[in-house]
This record gives structure tokens, C-alpha cells and sequence, in this order.
């Protein structure tokens, strides 16, 4: 579950980052909460992101999918669509999540892809549709993010005045 795997990105995203020396893996993963709930994205890009969650581990005490990890689903790749994006000079920082849950789900995977409604210069918002392996709907979820100007790397470590 913890295993890194690799996203599938658009050769251009790869290059803009690669220039940068950024490590993409590290940057559009999962994050820590989304590795704990076995969280694997897929594929990125700002038009589609793609990823998976297994049910198990991310049950609630009736056994079924808890809703926030479906809300954790859909903001992960929500987010990573903005952050592409919004590109190298901008952080993507989520704002509004709505998520309607339709069906339980006890077992196996779950999918979820995101899918843009608008992408503007302040703002990105992404549709999430979560499936069973049956490709039933399981959640419609709704994201959006606010695109701030990213930090200068002076700015992201100011020096230490002692104070």
C-alpha cells in the first residue's frame, strides 16, 4: 500500500518540472493522509486525473466506504488537476469540496476521475466521479481550488533574524 507508483503525465508537464529539477512522483502524489489510505494515482494531467483507493482500511463501523475517504479521494485528484493546472508558479490550495454519496461499497477498489468544469487564473474547479469496480457511481464530488502565486525560494525559507 505504501509503494510509490508511477503517474502517467503528459510529456510537456514532465519537461516544464524536469527543467525545474522537481521531482514530479513526490510533488503529485498522494501525500502522507492519501498513502495511509492506499491511495494510488493513475494518470495526470490538467484535463484528467485518474486514481484508486481500496474500500478495505477506509471502511466506517457498518462496514462500508466512510465517506471521507471518498471525500479524501476526490480532493487529492482534484487537487493535482489544479496544481497542473495552475503549472510551475502557482500552488493550489482547495477552497470548497461538496461530496453526494449514492451507494455503499464493502470491498475492492474504488476509482475516481476528475474531470475540469473551469480553469481560470485564480480559480480551477474539477468534477470527481468515485465508481465500484462495476463502474457503478459510488460519489459525485465537486472541487475547487484557489490558485495563489507559488512562493520564491527565498520566500519558502526566509533567513533566521533571531527573532
Amino acid at each position: 500500500m505504501g509503494e510509490q507508483q508511477h503517474v502517467k503525465f503528459p510529456q510537456e508537464v514532465i519537461d516544464e518540472y524536469a527543467a525545474l529539477g522537481v521531482d514530479l512522483q513526490a510533488l503529485f502524489s498522494a501525500g502522507h493522509l492519501g498513502t495511509r489510505m492506499g491511495v494510488q494515482i493513475l494518470e495526470a494531467s490538467a484535463e484528467r486525473v485518474v486514481g484508486t483507493m481500496p474500500v478495505e482500511g477506509n471502511t466506517q463501523p457498518y462496514g462500508l466506504l466512510h465517506g471521507g475517504a471518498s471525500a479524501v479521494l476526490a480532493e487529492t485528484l482534484g487537487s493535482v488537476g489544479s496544481m497542473l493546472h495552475g503549472g510551475t508558479s502557482k500552488i493550489a490550495v482547495g477552497v470548497d469540496l461538496n461530496c453526494t454519496h449514492h451507494r455503499g461499497v464493502r470491498s475492492g477498489l474504488v476509482t475516481g476521475v476528475a474531470t475540469p468544469v473551469h480553469r481560470g487564473r485564480s480559480t480551477a474547479t474539477y468534477e470527481i466521479v468515485i465508481s465500484d469496480e462495476e463502474g457503478r457511481r459510488v460519489c459525485s464530488a465537486r472541487l475547487t481550488c484557489l490558485l495563489r502565486d507559488a512562493p520564491k525560494s527565498d520566500e519558502a525559507n526566509p533567513p533566521n533574524t533571531g527573532v
